[in-house]
């Protein structure tokens, strides 16, 4: 059973159709990447999933309960950090934090020093004093000490400075190690590259491809940057290599993924001297399928 199951998902506000026909499934102990600009659904299909939002038609389901008429039971399993966390003014960082935790009900939390130890803030201070980055981390905080069986990250480290980015993702290592799933709604798309081993592209309410990143690969472009003994006469002929440029003595270009079989062949009998290939990056199929869109 998939830990989140959304089929033909559709949210209109008013004539505004925010979400069209979203289909979008999150397994066990999987990191799901959601990727889009602002404005493209990702949030809005989080608030559906929370069930702060009811979908206009289609279904959803979390640990397979409906997410709008089972939404309490859902929510005493599932740890939740918008990516704009806005906090009771009067309370202190630790005194939220162990409110998110009693409210949860969870037996097994203890009050989690070593997580702000590393999210380096102090949980003394009122709420009224953090800035944006500290407001994350105590939600982080409190999300990371949950026992919970799904965590679902909307942008959550706007913010955040590198460091303090980089021990979220250990922390969302350590879960996944645990056996817990994690849906990541994110912009950053090195960091959805570095964690998720399954990723969906949302693009204006529409769900545009879903896969593994070996498997979206396949439909962008590999950079290769070359020196030859042999010129390389004919290369901008082939209609599978694109971009070319040189620089000092090397060629660089790209080409089409599921040609580079045959571009290799082709610099076999050039003779090389020198060769490297880079994988196309997570954000190059990204900006490939919204210049395809026309954005």
């Amino acid at each position: 059973m998939n830990m989140i199951e959304m089929q033909d998902i559709t949210k209109k506000f008013g004539s505004f159709t925010a979400l069209d026909g979203v289909n979008l499934s999150v397994g066990e102990g999987e990191i799901h990447g959601f990727i889009g600009p602002n404005g493209a659904g990702k949030t809005t299909t989080i608030r559906v999933l929370m069930g702060i939002l009811k979908a206009t038609s289609g279904t959803a389901t979390i640990f397979g309960k409906d997410v709008w008429k089972d939404s309490v039971e859902i929510h005493k399993r599932i740890a939740y950090v918008p990516g704009d966390v806005n906090l009771w003014s009067n309370l202190t960082g630790g005194e939220v934090i162990d409110l998110f935790l009693r409210l949860r009900g969870d037996k097994n939390a203890k009050y989690p020093k070593d997580l702000i130890e590393q999210f380096d803030f102090d949980p003394r201070k009122k709420c009224r004093t953090y800035s944006k980055g500290n407001r994350q981390k105590v939600a982080l905080v409190a999300a990371f000490a949950s026992d919970a069986d799904l965590y679902i990250f909307d942008e959550p480290t706007s913010g955040l400075d590198p460091l303090m980015e980089s021990v979220f993702k250990e922390h969302v290592q350590k879960v996944t190690r645990e056996g817990k799933s994690i849906l990541l709604s994110s912009h950053i798309l090195s960091e959805v590259e570095e964690l998720c081993n399954q990723v969906s592209i949302i693009r204006q309410g529409k769900i545009i491809e879903t896969g593994t990143l070996t498997e979206l690969r396949h439909l962008t472009r590999t950079s290769i940057t070359v020196t030859t003994k042999e010129p390389l006469l004919g290369l901008a002929q082939l209609p599978y290599v694109f971009d070319i440029s040189t620089k000092g003595d090397g060629t660089n270009f790209s080409v089409d993924t599921e040609h580079l079989g045959e571009a290799i062949a082709y610099l076999n009998g050039k003779d090389i001297l020198d060769l490297k290939c880079l994988p196309p990056s997570l954000e190059e199929l990204f900006m490939s399928h919204y210049a395809e869109g026309g954005h």
